[in-house]
């Protein structure tokens, strides 16, 4: 539902910046450089995990606002919100949000320029960022030949949502490292500064790396091929989906919201990147994306999350075994 609503819009928005809407953010150019504006929205029943603090709420609406920017290329240099509450929030709360955004515009070093308050339903917290950059990254821009690169690792985020919602008993340690990117992701802003020189094309992990390197290889028409043994999972995550009974990699491909960055670069600039990555694949001519594991190479699955659709942990039992 959430593809129909917005191709429903897109119909009658005619009217568009220098860079026309369906990337992580949009842009208009002033002089030599590009800025960026993106917006997105957290809203507590379906952002907002039971266990997550109002600081880290707050520390999130922002990361996942600056992460847009962060994968156009872009610094981050502005951030507007604005908030609805429903009349059950206490001022306890709306004071934790406010210093999770606090603390977080100190860590991005974005500051904030705008905000609105208004009475709502349900918690909403909708932020926009702004960036600036000299060379925009786009998700059409991948090329055959091109490595596919990751930041960081993917699957925690997921992992622990999982283990919470299941009750699944698992050490300290464990839980500490998957509620780390679940309640306190990070966007990449260095790393997006960074490859913004050399990538061709890239988009944050906002929905799931499978569902992200769809998207890439569609808007760039090209294909891809991905080796699942190089997709950096962290063993945390691996004896989670053993408690769960799921296979790692099936969790590494639907997690959202991890923030990571997924680019593509020419081989030969891979001595350039500076950025904390990891080589998963290729671009090839022609269409599709698939992923080798374990010797089988296969179509790889359109996992992830989209708005108005429910996540089933007992889809993704099936696929890798």
């Amino acid at each position: 539902m959430e593809r129909e609503i917005i191709g429903m819009f897109m119909a009658h928005l005619r009217k568009q910046g220098d860079l026309p809407l369906g990337d992580d953010a949009g842009a208009i150019r002033i002089g030599r450089e590009w800025l960026v504006a993106t917006n997105d929205m957290l809203v507590r029943k379906t952002d907002v995990p039971d266990i997550m603090t109002p600081e880290q709420v707050g520390f999130k609406a922002v990361t996942m606002n600056v992460s847009d920017v962060a994968a156009m290329g872009a610094k981050p240099i502005g951030f507007l919100f604005s908030l609805g509450v429903p009349s059950d929030v206490d001022r306890d709360y709306l004071e934790g949000i406010a210093r999770g955004i606090g603390r977080a515009l100190e860590f991005y070093d974005v500051p904030v320029l705008s905000a609105d308050t208004n009475e709502a339903d349900d918690l909403i917290i909708d932020g926009i960022a702004l960036g600036r950059t000299e060379r925009l990254l786009t998700r059409s821009g991948a090329k055959p030949g091109d490595l596919v690169c990751i930041t960081g690792d993917v699957g925690r985020a997921l992992a622990g949502l999982l283990v919470w919602m299941n009750g699944v008993e698992t050490s300290a340690r464990v839980r500490r490292a998957l509620y780390e990117k679940l309640l306190e992701p990070r966007a990449r802003v260095d790393e997006g500064v960074e490859i913004s020189s050399i990538a061709t094309a890239a988009i944050d992990v906002s929905d799931g790396l499978s569902k992200e390197l769809h998207i890439i290889a569609e808007t760039s028409g090209v294909g891809m091929e991905i080796r699942g043994e190089d997709i950096p999972i962290v063993d945390e995550v691996r004896e989670a989906a053993r408690a769960l009974g799921i296979s790692p990699l099936e969790i590494a491909l639907a997690s959202g919201e991890e923030f990571e960055l997924v680019f593509t670069l020419p081989e030969e600039k891979l001595h350039e990147c500076r950025a904390d990555c990891h080589v998963i694949g290729r671009v090839t001519e022609g269409r599709g994306v698939y992923i080798t594991s374990q010797g089988k190479r296969l179509k790889m699955p359109l996992l992830g999350w989209e708005h108005f659709s429910a996540v089933r942990s007992g889809r993704y039992r099936q696929l890798f075994r």
